[in-house]
This record gives structure tokens, C-alpha cells and sequence, in this order.
């Protein structure tokens, strides 16, 4: 098996990655994205399928979601897919995707007979909007559908129930992004993911079909949250996590937890568990927090110098965390961004991409990043967590603090044997740092507070357990916040 893939053919917006892992009934698959290129890997033979079944010739995309799910002998994978790939070259310094042939797809393999059916595609056939990509792909079996979560794009959005013969019905047409089923409840997070972030959550009975809206809870630090961006869902201990950027909401109505906000790696910047999947292992849930998964590449306008900023702001590598509750805990830690993980064979497999998602005007006639599969031991779960620093620049809370919120952090220290905070500061200052932990039901956080002298500062965090915020008085846009845990 080739484990390396190095730039090549695929007009898209940057990188794609390698999306979709998972290994059933003997077989690994996943999407190469934006190649195109759907891989399927047993024994004795690997099978490559270019989406043929949707569109004649040259292909692009396959999936930038990690849209998959398995039922009795079959994978079904979705995404969006070019058939054929448009591309705008370069002129007046634009370069852009024509997005006419642009279909969201579900398709299904069968792992016993090695074959590609293509249950259902989608397109609006326009040059610059699309059907709402499959994001979340989530198995009813009561009706033995495919709910299908849709919120990346323009038209068709929301929540979709799909026949495994090809007939689709709308449930819910607010979009949604990714969901994950509870009990008999089928879970989804509800608002325009790219704009504000995550805005409710919408649970569907998968046997009365009937749905309950619940709104977002407080922080346990007691701060704002801003732009909780949704990138994966899971459950554990029957309550439902949704890991957005900033952290993470856990809760269950029907057991009276509301869904409040653990903050968790929150440094104002688009560091977050965006284009990974939460992969159920152990009795917990394992998830990735990605440094650079998607960015503006050259801003044009005052509004896309900021979001510019805001993407390309590196505080951190990117993290694999495992959550076992009440404990937190990074087991692994990587480059600009983790598109998927998967078990299999007593493994756990890490697809990586050195590159981001880029926008706007920016396309080019070919996939820019390096991607690759880490495998990694299982017993990394149960091991000391690797040593790991970020560096804050602390004008991003300060911006957080102007717009009412201004806490960052959030950081993890279970398993860590020494931890410090290091503050540059341009101005005397006074801290909070507050304490808290994954602990069910959800409990609020202790404070303890420091003062902070012009210069460096030093924060000894190994009097603290669990996790750490941190929430500076008054603004300081010139000082850093170094974390650093080892």
C-alpha cells in the first residue's frame, strides 16, 4: 500500500486530503481529495474508482468531510465530486472553478463482490453555486435509510433520509453540517457553519421521525464563546459531543444537561477539530484539532485581510485528543492538519495533509499538499502524552475581549508531568487562570488569579489538574502567551 501522496492533477481551492477512512469486512477505504480518486484496498488487490458513474472525465474532489458509514457487507461513502472538473485559469490575477458540473453524491461498495454502484447524485448546474454537500453520513436502522447531514453549499441544504435504492426525502431544512446518533435519537448540529458557527442542536427520533430543537448552553469558565464552528459530533456515556472551534458542547436534554461549552484550545485564530472525524475507540472518542485546515491564501479586500489573519495564524501544531470522561488527554501530535482516523487491526491510521483548504480566487488545476497515513499503535491511549507547545499572540483575546469574550486556552494537562505558563507582557497585568475537567454531569470551573508584571512571567501549571483556561484583565496586543507542556 502507497501510504505517500504528493501534489498531483485535481482543480479545487488548495488541498483536499485524505478523507473518509474506514476499514470493514477486510477492506480499507478512503477518498483521495481533490483528486478525485476513491480507494479501495483489500489482501489482495487494490481498486481505484474515479467517480466515472457521475460525470464523464477528468474528475475532482470526492469528499473534504469524511462522509462514510458501513452497513452488512457495504461502505457507503458521500461527498461532492467535479465530473468534469472545470477550472478557471489565471487572468486578471483571478483563478477560479467553474462549478456547473459540480454533483453532491452518495455511493455504495460491496465488499464481497468488489463493486461500485452509484445510489444518488445531485447537481444545480450553476457556474458559481452548488447542491448542498454530504458531509455526515449517519444508518437509520429502523428504516433503513441514510440520514445525510448538508450544509456546504447553496441550495438543498439541511437534513436528508436516503433510501438505499436511491430515493431521497427531506427531514429538516435548516443546514447541518455533521450529526451522531444517541440512544434512538439521531442528533444534528443546526446554523451556517462557515459564518457564526454552530447555532443548535436538532434531535431526530429515528422511529417517530419527530424532532426536538435545544439551544447552546454556558461556558464552564463562565466566558463567551464566539464562532464555535462545527467540524465533528460523537457520543459517550449517552450524552452528545460536538467538537467546535473553541472546544467542545456535551450534554444530554433528556437526562437534564443542556449542551454547555468546555473550552478547549481556544486561541481566537481557526485552530480547530474542522475536516476530521471523531472516531469512537476504547470506550471514548478520539479526535484531531487542526492548526491550518482551511485559509484565505492572498486577501483582496480590508475583510479578507482580517479573515486572512484570522486563518493563517499558527498558535499550535495540530493535536490528537482522546476523551475519556472526566479526563482529556493528547495522545499524538502533528503538522498543519489531520483529515481522518480509522482503527484497524489493532491499529489506528492518521491521514494527514501539510496544506489547507483555500478560497475565493485562489484555485489552481491541481492539489497542492503532501498527504499522507500515519499508523500508530493503539496503546498510545494508554501512554504518557507527547511534549507539545503553543504560542499565543495575545492580541487575538484581546480582539476576543472587545467583542465581549477574550478567555483562550483551554488546555489539557492530564498525563503531564510538568506544564508553565510563560507570559511576554508589554503591560502589568492581572490573570485569572481557571481550572476544570470533563467530569459527568458537566460542573463549573475554580479560579485561582495572579498578577502580571511587565516582562516575562512564568505560571507553574503543575499545581492545576484537568484543564486550564486563561482570561487576562486588559487588553495587551504587543505581549505573548507561551504554553508549554512536556
Amino acid at each position: 500500500m502507497n501510504y505517500r501522496y504528493p501534489p498531483r492533477y485535481g482543480p479545487e481551492w488548495g488541498s483536499g486530503g485524505i478523507y473518509g477512512l474506514r476499514f470493514h469486512n477486510g477492506t480499507l477505504y478512503f477518498t483521495l481529495a481533490f483528486e478525485g480518486e476513491a480507494h479501495f484496498i483489500a489482501e489482495d488487490f487494490h481498486k481505484i474508482y474515479e467517480f466515472e458513474l457521475v460525470g464523464s472525465r477528468p474528475t475532482s474532489g470526492g469528499d473534504t468531510y469524511n462522509a462514510v458509514e458501513v452497513v452488512d457487507e457495504y461502505i457507503y461513502f458521500g461527498g461532492w465530486v467535479h465530473a468534469p472538473a472545470k477550472y478557471k485559469g489565471k487572468g486578471e490575477g483571478k483563478a477560479t472553478i467553474d462549478f456547473s458540473n459540480k454533483y453532491s453524491h452518495v455511493h455504495e461498495y460491496d465488499t464481497e463482490n468488489q463493486e461500485v454502484r452509484l445510489v444518488w447524485k445531485e447537481s444545480i448546474h450553476h457556474p458559481t453555486e452548488w447542491a448542498g454537500e454530504v458531509s455526515d453520513i449517519i444508518y437509520n436502522p429502523y428504516t433503513d435509510e441514510l440520514l445525510l447531514a448538508r450544509e456546504d453549499g447553496h441550495k438543498n441544504l439541511g437534513v436528508y433520509s436516503l433510501s438505499r435504492n436511491g430515493k431521497i426525502r427531506l427531514l429538516n431544512d435548516r443546514p447541518s453540517a455533521k450529526g451522531c446518533q444517541m440512544h434512538d435519537l439521531a442528533f444534528f448540529g443546526i446554523g451556517k457553519n462557515y459564518r457564526k458557527g454552530l447555532e443548535e442542536i436538532h434531535a431526530f427520533d429515528m422511529i417517530t421521525e419527530k424532532w426536538e430543537v435545544f439551544p447552546l448552553g454556558e461556558s464552564l469558565d463562565g466566558g463567551k464563546y464566539i464562532q464555535p464552528h462545527l467540524g465533528a459530533m460523537s457520543s459517550v456515556n449517552n450524552r452528545v459531543f460536538a467538537f467546535v472551534r473553541g472546544g467542545v458542547f456535551v450534554g444530554n436534554p433528556h437526562n437534564d444537561e443542556p449542551f454547555n461549552f468546555v473550552r478547549l484550545f481556544d486561541f481566537y485564530t481557526f485552530y480547530a477539530p474542522f475536516r476530521v472525524n471523531a472516531l469512537p475507540i476504547g470506550g471514548g472518542i478520539l479526535v484531531g484539532f487542526n492548526a491550518h485546515h482551511d485559509a484565505y491564501y492572498r486577501p483582496r479586500t480590508q475583510e479578507e485581510m482580517i479573515y486572512h489573519k484570522f486563518t493563517n495564524t499558527i498558535p499550535g501544531p495540530s493535536v490528537l485528543v482522546y476523551f475519556a470522561p472526566p479526563m482529556v488527554k493528547i495522545v499524538g501530535v502533528f503538522g498543519a492538519r489531520i483529515t481522518s482516523i480509522e482503527k484497524a487491526d489493532g491499529k489506528i491510521l492518521v491521514a494527514t495533509n501539510t496544506t489547507p483548504n483555500v478560497g475565493a480566487l485562489d484555485a489552481t488545476p491541481f492539489d497542492t499538499g503532501n498527504k499522507d497515513i500515519v499508523i500508530l499503535p493503539e496503546k498510545i491511549l494508554q501512554e504518557k502524552p507527547p511534549a507539545v507547545s503553543f504560542s499565543v499572540p495575545l492580541a487575538f483575546p484581546s480582539e476576543g475581549k472587545r467583542m465581549g469574550a477574550g478567555i483562550f486556552g483551554g488546555i489539557p494537562l492530564d498525563g503531564y508531568e510538568n506544564a508553565r505558563l510563560i507570559i511576554k507582557a508589554s503591560r502589568d497585568n492581572h490573570l485569572k487562570v481557571y481550572e476544570y475537567d470533563l467530569a459527568l454531569p458537566l460542573r463549573e470551573a475554580d479560579v485561582e488569579e495572579f498578577d502580571i508584571e511587565k516582562g516575562r512571567n512564568i505560571i507553574d501549571l503543575r499545581a492545576f489538574s484537568g484543564i486550564v483556561s486563561f482570561e487576562l484583565e486588559n487588553e495587551d496586543f504587543s505581549g505573548v502567551a507561551r504554553i508549554e507542556l512536556w
